[in-house]
């Protein structure tokens, strides 16, 4: 029995392509209407001037634009979204509420309550896989578990996907666009960030592409670039990366889009070894929200408890380690340029959030929560299972993370990835007398080349040792 109406919510998936949840509304219905919430719950927490805001602000207004040209229009609300989806699903008298799926244990608290509200109305409440190609349970090993090792799970994820190629179909939304709610007359206006609180950011400064024609233009800018990234990938002064991750986090792009995209370059074996390494990076991405949704309390504690025994720096002096790390003062120069590309543009270099973590817990003896919630504040493309995978990875308290006794120096990270110093210049101009040897490491430097840099705040080779000592708590006797 089709739906007179329904309402489509987008969420993590601000765009008006291959979107499950519109395109099962549009065949579901006879008339569809769209919302965006600016959900104060979380919007409330953030500084006025927050990048990801300015992001969404953008990006919402070209859904916006699209939805129009198809016939239909977007509404948006400012509030909880608890309350203000029913409201509106009430206000319109839809049938039902159409939604993708959120894999992080808050948001599925929200939907819980939303849908249990909406069903109580009357109302029915509908959601479906979309920011991933595979969800929850649908990649397990052979006996039915959950993985918690990736190569075995990445796999059994590409056997899976060989076998059934057919989840990488598009979803079109251009054939039924005719069922798309028409606009209101006159159509109200889109709220300014100043309406909603904020103050522009330096986003447009950064010249950082918004919506999905700018997460286009950066997959087809990647693309001729593919084959070199299993190498390109490691050197932050090089152009290696995608830079699509925050385009990831807010569904800008289509991950079956990019996965097929990626499949046809290996059939055509004109992509190097690069698309395949590329390709491994999402796979580890759907790793880490399949972990968060089977071990939520990886949120607040260690994947591995036994973890969570250690003993870490706390008190005046761990604070203002803390805070050196935090503003890039730590004296160690590729720490120090990583931490001010973070702080100045809130997108740091992966090899770099290796670097820095590592550091922070390894050399500093800092909690990886402390860490981790500061990358949470800054990064524009902050996503909590990716981001506490990555942190758990580097405290060895994750699943398959490194060893504890696997400890990154970070001057010989500089030296092999940084090795002319190209990025740290970019960020420490103050370091631009130094040599490309002398850079790695400005204390064992005449100081008259470097004087407004700062000694390094710990020693590697005595902090390392701590390290070793402070984990042995955890440490497992031979076999």
């Amino acid at each position: 029995m089709k739906l007179t109406s329904s309402l489509v919510w987008l969420r993590r998936d601000l765009r008006v392509f291959d979107h499950v949840a519109l395109h099962q509304a549009l065949m579901a219905s006879e008339k569809v209407y769209c919302v965006f919430v600016y959900d104060t719950t979380i919007l409330d927490a953030l500084p006025r001037r927050d990048r990801r805001v300015d992001f969404i602000h953008a990006s919402i207004a070209e859904v916006a634009s699209e939805l129009t040209q198809l016939g239909g229009h977007l509404i948006v609300r400012h509030g909880d979204p608890q309350q203000e989806i029913a409201s509106l699903a009430a206000a319109l008298g839809v049938q039902a509420v159409f939604c993708n799926h959120d894999y992080e244990p808050q948001a599925m608290a929200r939907d819980a309550t939303v849908a249990q509200t909406l069903e109580a109305d009357g109302r029915q409440f509908y959601s479906y896989k979309d920011q991933v190609i595979f969800e929850r349970d649908e990649v397990l090993s052979q006996t039915g578990g959950v993985f918690s090792v990736f190569t075995p799970y990445k796999n059994a994820w590409l056997k899976k996907l060989a076998a059934d190629p057919s989840v990488l179909a598009p979803y079109n939304i251009e054939p039924h666009a005719a069922r798309l709610a028409p606009p209101p007359s006159p159509a109200p206006a889109l709220p300014t960030l100043t309406e909603l609180g904020f103050e522009p950011s330096n986003l447009a400064e950064l010249k950082i592409p918004t919506g999905m024609s700018g997460a286009a233009r950066l997959f087809e800018d990647f693309l001729p670039r593919i084959a070199d990234y299993n190498v390109a990938r490691d050197f932050p002064a090089v152009k290696g990366p995608s830079y699509l991750s925050i385009h990831f986090r807010f569904g800008t792009l289509s991950v079956r889009h990019l996965v097929r995209t990626v499949l046809d370059l290996q059939e055509r074996g004109n992509c190097g070894e690069g698309a395949a390494v590329w390709l491994s990076e999402l796979i580890w991405r759907e790793f880490y929200a399949m972990i968060l949704y089977h071990h939520p309390h990886v949120v607040d504690s260690a994947f591995k408890p036994a973890y969570d025994a250690i003993e870490w720096e706390t008190g005046a002096k761990a604070d203002a380690l803390f805070t050196a790390w935090c503003e890039g003062r730590t004296g160690y120069p590729l720490v120090d340029a990583a931490m001010l590309q973070l702080n100045q543009t809130g997108y740091m270099h992966n090899r770099l959030r290796m670097v820095t973590a590592c550091f922070l817990i390894k050399d500093l003896g800092i909690d990886w929560r402390r860490g981790e919630a500061y990358f949470a504040l800054h990064l524009n493309d902050f996503d909590l299972a990716s981001n506490n995978g990555g942190w758990q990875w580097a405290s060895s308290s994750g699943c398959d993370a490194q060893p504890y006794f696997r400890i990154f120096n970070p001057v010989t990270q500089s030296q092999k990835f940084d090795a002319q110093g190209k990025f740290i210049r970019r960020y420490l101009p103050q370091l631009k007398q130094l040599s490309d040897k002398e850079i790695h490491a400005p204390w064992e430097a005449p100081r008259m080349l470097a004087p407004d840099y700062w000694p390094p705040v710990v020693m590697h080779d005595e902090a390392r040792k701590l390290t070793l000592a402070r984990y042995e708590v955890v440490k497992k006797p031979a076999a």
